[in-house]
């Protein structure tokens, strides 16, 4: 048995060239968004294997990082104009993340009853309500500590409503697209679509101090939202120093889909199964609240369903801006919509708890 600073990272080593077997697999075998769904299907079924599957932060990071800069160079001044004129629409989506959550939480507390029961009350209401909540998964957990909850079940809770929106939207949007013959709803500027290696180094830097910047001051997210700011703001004055290297754009989405696929280990699995079938159940439930909630931000903006599915899905930003991206299906609207519920959630998911609270 090799020492522990030797077993983590050939774990992590060989985790990555399975991860990148699978995607290879999926990409042959068209796959939506192959590059994130295949790792994340065979590292699951690898940690579920007990196989010891090991995903590295700091990669998971720079994944973040890299989809943040190409998510934001779609951003134009025509596409600006067209998100602040839809301002109701994300206000209106904001609300819905707020109202579905708090939806989420009354079937957790029915459903998943017994797993909760031997609970003291309070604790049983904050860690229904943290785990409903459609947050990011660490700031989520984070609070929820705050509030006393039990950490351990809001985390897997949230864990397994990504994983279970990831491996159902994709194919689904991939059904969508082909059953109503969509082309690209989105492209990037001509000047966004060349790689220009000295342009690309500065970008880097850029993006990167955004980056630092975010994670300093305490922002959600600082890997992905500070470089998609950056860029954001680079493409909206008319600077475009380089596009994404597909190559580049593909490692991350690999190392996303990694990250996802490891927490499903057998321990995670056995830990609480009333609880994770709940969580599994519901979450397609508000799939299904979510495409009708779609259509109905469609009729009343004019934009596309399958947009509008992904940007109000409750899933986590950076895969769902990733599905965008992938099948151009509106990767800025996504993106918009789920940074502002983002951002919401997470400055109103204690007053809103607090007064919920207090209501009881």
């Amino acid at each position: 048995m090799p020492p522990p600073a030797v077993a983590l990272p050939a774990r992590a080593a060989l985790t990555l060239l399975l991860a990148w077997g699978a995607a290879w697999l999926g990409a042959r075998l068209s796959l939506p968004v192959p590059w994130m769904l295949g790792p994340l299907l065979i590292t699951a079924l690898a940690s579920m294997a007990g196989l010891g599957t090991h995903s590295v932060t700091a990669l998971r990071n720079g994944g973040q990082w890299v989809i943040g800069v190409s998510l934001g160079l779609y951003f134009t001044p025509s596409m600006a104009a067209l998100m602040l004129g839809l301002w109701w629409a994300v206000l209106l989506g904001v609300a819905w993340a707020l109202a579905l959550g708090l939806g989420f939480g009354a079937w957790l507390r029915w459903a998943a009853g017994p797993s909760l029961a031997a609970l003291p009350a309070a604790e049983r209401g904050a860690t229904a309500y943290y785990a409903s909540t459609i947050g990011g998964a660490s700031e989520m957990t984070l609070l929820a500590e705050r509030a006393g909850a039990r950490t351990d079940l809001v985390a897997a809770a949230h864990s397994v409503r990504m994983a279970a929106v990831v491996l159902t939207l994709p194919f689904a949007m991939q059904w969508a697209r082909q059953h109503w013959q969509l082309q690209a709803l989105d492209t990037l500027p001509a000047v966004a679509r060349v790689v220009e290696w000295p342009g690309l180094l500065w970008l880097a830097l850029a993006s990167g101090a955004g980056a630092a910047l975010m994670r300093r001051t305490g922002g959600a997210n600082p890997w992905f939202i500070g470089p998609l700011l950056v860029a954001m703001g680079l493409t909206l004055l008319d600077v475009h120093l380089s596009a994404v290297p597909p190559a580049l754009s593909h490692a991350a989405q690999l190392v996303i889909g990694v990250s996802l696929g490891v927490r499903f280990s057998r321990r995670f699995l056995h830990a609480a199964p009333r609880w994770l079938a709940a969580v599994a159940l519901g979450t397609l439930g508000m799939i299904v609240l979510c495409a009708a909630m779609a259509w109905v931000l469609a009729w009343a903006s004019g934009l596309h369903p399958v947009t509008l599915m992904l940007a109000t899905s409750p899933g986590g930003l950076a895969e769902m801006a990733i599905t965008a991206q992938v099948l151009q299906l509106g990767a800025p609207v996504v993106t918009a919509f789920q940074v502002c519920r983002l951002v919401a959630v997470l400055l109103l998911a204690e007053p809103v708890y607090r007064w919920w609270v207090g209501r009881g």
